[in-house]
């Protein structure tokens, strides 16, 4: 079987950290797929709100999600301290990638790594829209500034 496979971009811009909550795990007592999916978003979150923006309004466009790629690489469990990393990709006219690197805290092993497609999406006309000029040009070439949430 073939497996997914997803390289990371070697600079991040955005770093958080996150607890592995006991509503997380699932029957197998780790951290599940849905949680992961959780994870990442509550990350991205902050991400915006570290640079003044938000999922619905980023210079006045939204975004939606058009794809998802996980790749698991260890366990997680409650009580976990989780270190998400942020770096956006292969910026095109309607979107990008957000890849995200997560990392246990204590033990520093790689738990997950993931991407999420964005398109940029008038909500009003409920239509994709193109990428804001101001994001493109502050998120397209960045690769030294690392911002971390307080």
């Amino acid at each position: 079987m073939a497996r997914v496979t997803l390289e990371l971009p070697e600079h991040f811009i955005f770093t958080t950290e996150l607890p592995v909550y006991i509503n997380f795990i699932n029957y197998g007592g780790h951290m599940g797929n849905d949680a992961v999916l959780t994870l990442i978003h509550e990350a991205r979150v902050r991400f915006l709100r570290a640079y003044g923006y938000t999922e619905l309004d980023i210079e006045g466009r939204g975004i939606v999600l058009s794809d998802a790629v996980i790749v698991y690489k260890s366990e997680g469990f409650p009580g976990d301290t989780l270190i998400v990393k942020i770096a956006l990709t292969d910026f095109v006219s309607y979107g990008c990638d957000i890849c995200y690197q997560v990392t246990n805290k204590a033990t520093g092993k790689e738990v997950v790594r993931a991407k999420t497609g964005i398109v940029f999406f008038n909500y009003q006309a409920r239509c994709p829209t193109r990428v804001p000029e101001g994001f493109r040009r502050r998120f397209a070439d960045i690769e030294d500034e690392t911002v971390r949430e307080a």
